[in-house]
């Protein structure tokens, strides 16, 4: 596969808007092997206008899109090249949107609505998965095994945020939080990083007995 993008009404995403499509991700293929490398050859453009055009053609009045101010992937910076302007921000990402009609609202992110909380006397990984992301899919698996291999000392708590009651409770897509504590910012973390991160907490707990 040279390309894709994945797009749906904003109705139906984690992002509070209406009458928008929202792009979930756009990726072309950057590797050596297969295909080859094939980023800068303006397939990313032609695949966001195609979006774009079809979102018009269903009625949209307009696409917004997420992206990170950082520059790796998913850059802010790109879709503001191709006229999309900032609407919002949370940590490291951005929420942009671009207007096709004058009577466009402009979209903002939904917020965490509450603490994720604490288990006195275990260390506790509590685990939001939406499903639509890869790399938040492999950073839930790796903190499940995790939690998985250490056994006693953790509990380990899963949110399905495909169900809008869930979502709508706590206001988190994907995450996870080990003692209340998110750490899923930025690009996925290794399973040695992720099993090292909890065997900490496990360790503080055991020193002073919380």
């Amino acid at each position: 596969m040279t390309g894709m993008i994945q797009y749906l009404p904003i109705e139906e995403s984690f992002i509070k808007g209406e009458g928008l499509y929202f792009i979930l991700c756009i990726w072309v293929h950057g590797y050596k092997q297969g295909i080859g490398n094939r980023q800068g050859e303006g397939i990313g453009s032609e695949l966001l206008a195609a979006a774009e055009a079809d979102a018009q053609s269903r009625g949209a009045t307009g696409m917004a899109a997420w992206g990170l101010w950082l520059p790796v992937w998913m850059k802010a910076s790109w879709f503001k090249k191709h006229g999309y302007k900032v609407a919002d921000r949370e940590v490291i990402s951005l929420l942009v949107w671009k207007a096709f009609t004058a009577n466009a609202a402009k979209p903002h992110w939904i917020r965490q609505r509450k603490s994720v909380p604490l288990i006195k006397g275990k260390v506790a990984v509590h685990a939001f998965l939406n499903g639509w992301c890869p790399a938040q899919n492999e950073i839930y698996e790796h903190a499940r095994r995790a939690c998985e291999e250490l056994g006693e000392p953790v509990v380990f708590i899963r949110y399905d945020t495909t169900d809008p009651e869930v979502f709508a409770e706590w206001g988190i897509s994907d995450g996870i939080f080990i003692d209340g504590k998110s750490i899923s910012h930025g690009p996925p973390i290794s399973y040695e990083k992720m099993i090292n991160k909890i065997m900490g907490r496990v360790k503080k707990h055991s020193k002073c007995s919380c």
